[in-house]
């Protein structure tokens, strides 16, 4: 299965401690080797990757990862990157053949996390949110956070920012089908702005929205400092193999 990550926007949050989000390293690792590295540890086999925000860039370093990872990274440039992140999605999915593992570039999951939502594909959704139900998460900042309504079989009723009441966050890992894109696609065409969260939305009004409970594995979305210097504290426990695997391939060149 081919895994796509979302790597083309400002992350002008980060601005301060790098001028690439996806560039931004924690504990010396760039966020997107760590998502490339977690995504190979869960099995993927092959990584296509959206740029846009300093592309000539984040491609140098993705050419230079696929050869010390040993897996294949296909970039895809999206020549406005400054649109919703919808956008990011159906370019990439072109690419992706099938079904396909959808992360955001600086979000950090432990493995099994993306292990076993690549085990989710059901004929009655078509796609599956990783989600935590624990509201209370002190690791989650509530005031980016996107929320789920869930109805009582664990279906996506609503997703957003603003929605209330809600009964999960969104943990920015999916399991996707091709009809994701397509529900962006016809989103747009009804005048909406191309989120991701839009075509979520679509799928979630045709009862086609499932949701994984991580139940209390570790999560963080590396969004601002805070969370970075969170990720720098807790993400070489929590990604050990991830870490080891880096710090063998540079032992190796």
């Amino acid at each position: 299965m081919d895994a796509l990550i979302i790597a083309a926007g400002f992350g002008s949050r980060l601005a301060d401690l790098s001028p690439s989000k996806p560039l931004t390293p924690v504990v010396g690792v760039p966020l997107i080797e760590i998502g490339v590295r977690q995504a190979m540890e869960a099995g993927i086999t092959r990584v296509v990757v959206v740029t846009g925000h300093r592309a000539d860039m984040l491609e140098a370093f993705l050419a230079d990862l696929s050869l010390r990872a040993g897996i294949e990274i296909v970039p895809v440039r999206l020549s406005d990157w400054s649109t919703p992140n919808g956008r990011s999605v159906m370019a990439g999915a072109t690419r992706c053949d099938g079904n396909y593992l959808l992360m955001m570039a600086d979000h950090m999951f432990e493995a099994d996390i993306l292990a076993r939502l690549m085990l989710e594909d059901r004929p009655t959704r078509g796609v599956t949110l990783a989600i935590d139900r624990r509201l209370d998460n002190p690791l989650v900042d509530p005031d980016d956070a996107t929320w789920v309504k869930l109805d009582d079989e664990g279906r996506i009723t609503a997703i957003g920012k603003s929605i209330s009441p809600y009964d999960a966050v969104d943990c920015g890992a999916f399991l996707a089908t091709p009809e994701l894109a397509l529900a962006i696609r016809d989103a747009i065409a009804e005048g909406k702005p191309g989120s991701l969260s839009d075509g979520m939305q679509r799928l979630a009004d045709a009862g086609r929205a499932g949701t994984m409970d991580i139940e209390d594995a570790w999560w963080l979305d590396v969004d601002d400092p805070r969370a970075h210097a969170l990720a720098e504290e807790m993400a070489p426990w929590h990604l050990a193999r991830t870490f080891a695997a880096v710090e063998a391939s540079t032992f190796e060149d």
